[in-house]
């Protein structure tokens, strides 16, 4: 992406970009921006330069991570915005002036309307996992955000999918852009192996995925709902195998501890609802398990993309039950893959296959609970050049709610739903088994 990307970024040309997840889009879009803003002046307080507008606050702080390094090397300031941490706290930083805000749509907007935060002088946006946003209903609030920027600054904006709302945001605000696509939208990772597993029931689904998560390696669960994220945490760490979940409904300061502590390998297993599912980028995920279909063949695509990246070998196992046997068959012929679950138990061959090596059980006393730490302890997201912490409560640029992780924002002071629209009744719960599939390419 990034060799397809930065002739055309450097050239100052409007750019839409397609692309599987893992690719590289961060730094196609990030060294053009900073490349720009090294050669202007200091920052001007409340006036950034540059934005780039994530789904997120994990997502936002990726993002951030991965740019500190050279925003620090160019003497340029850069701040991640997004709710769950302090405001008041972003509103000293922006009034100290910054080149560049990495933020989600509900904190930014919170900022803008506060007057904290003037887009009046934005030279070059970019709309990072711009399906995502729409998915997740912030297509008013991206709108009313680009509204405020000027109409002949440089867009940039990257997608797995070209379709929809998004077709929406390239014809209003992306005149004549370049299209870049380096694959298609179903092109399947070949380093990518696929499996589905059929328990006979909730017990014995909870014991496969404890069987799978028992290996040394890294395994991400994926799960539908906050509750089935802590209730699966826990029976992991009853079983000996250090994990935390990861949620909407958690503080900002317990999600980041989770995120690190399974990114240096402190939990060897993280349970996430689909607030992990996009963009979320961890080296050496192993396997990623599916406790449950997921709702559509679109959010199966993108949990499975946090493991074989950049040419790593990985594997995707959806681990359900007999009632969701047709709902598994459909979900992997969507994405190009002939399949028919099979009856799993623990200690079948395969299993022991895609765990591989056994790690030593851990005493559940000896596992730290990031979530048992208090919010007020949270470390808050790090701005070059300034001092931040801190936790609050806020809007943010991502769904949530009490069993799934939707939730609201407004626009424009009026509170909407996050959707926008009514939400989609959740799919019907299933179960499949293994069948070692070969993806299509």
């Amino acid at each position: 992406m990034q060799a397809a990307t930065l002739p055309d970024v450097l050239a100052g040309e409007n750019v839409l970009g397609r692309a599987r997840t893992g690719s590289g889009k961060t730094l196609a879009f990030g060294l053009p921006i900073l490349g720009r803003l090294a050669e202007g002046g200091p920052a001007t307080p409340r006036r950034p330069r540059a934005l780039v507008l994530v789904p997120t606050r994990e997502l936002a702080q990726q993002v951030n991570d991965a740019l500190e390094p050279l925003t620090r090397a160019l003497n340029l300031r850069m701040a991640p915005v997004y709710g769950g941490t302090s405001i008041s706290r972003q509103i000293s930083v922006l009034r100290r002036g910054v080149h560049l805000v990495v933020a989600t749509p509900g904190r930014l907007t919170d900022l803008v309307e506060r007057g904290a935060c003037e887009l009046g002088e934005i030279e070059m946006t970019v709309l990072d996992e711009a399906d995502f946003m729409c998915d997740l209903g912030f297509l008013p609030a991206v709108r009313a955000l680009l509204d405020a920027t000027p109409s002949g600054g440089q867009r940039l904006l990257f997608s797995a999918t070209l379709d929809r709302e998004v077709e929406v945001l390239v014809r209003d605000y992306l005149p004549d852009p370049v299209l870049v696509a380096i694959d298609s939208e179903t092109s399947q990772v070949t380093t990518l192996a696929r499996h589905a597993l059929e328990a006979p029931d909730r017990t014995a689904q909870v014991e496969l995925v404890t069987a799978l998560a028992g290996g040394s390696g890294r395994t991400l669960v994926f799960v539908r709902t906050q509750r089935d994220a802590d209730r699966i945490s826990e029976s992991l760490c009853r079983a000996g195998v250090p994990a935390e979940p990861l949620h909407g409904g958690m503080p900002q300061g317990a999600r980041t501890r989770a995120l690190a502590g399974f990114t240096d390998g402190f939990y060897r297993v993280l349970v996430a609802t689909d607030v992990a599912a996009r963009g979320i980028h961890v080296d050496g995920i192993r396997l990623v398990v599916h406790l449950g279909p997921p709702e559509d063949a679109k959010t199966y695509q993108h949990r499975g993309g946090r493991t074989a990246r950049a040419g790593a070998d990985g594997a995707d196992v959806l681990v359900t039950l007999p009632a969701e046997r047709g709902k598994v068959r459909g979900l992997l012929r969507a994405v190009g893959i002939e399949a028919r679950p099979l009856p799993t138990k623990p200690d079948d061959p395969v299993i022991l296959e895609l765990a591989g090596p056994p790690a030593p059980r851990v005493s559940p006393d000896a596992i730290p609970k990031a979530r048992a730490a208090s919010s007020a302890a949270a470390r808050g997201p790090r701005f070059s050049g300034a001092r931040t912490g801190g936790s609050t409560g806020g809007r943010d640029g991502e769904h949530r709610n009490a069993r799934r992780d939707g939730g609201g924002h407004r626009i424009g002071g009026r509170p909407t739903s996050a959707h926008g629209r009514p939400q989609r009744r959740p799919a019907a719960t299933v179960t499949a088994t293994q069948a070692p599939v070969t993806p299509s390419a």
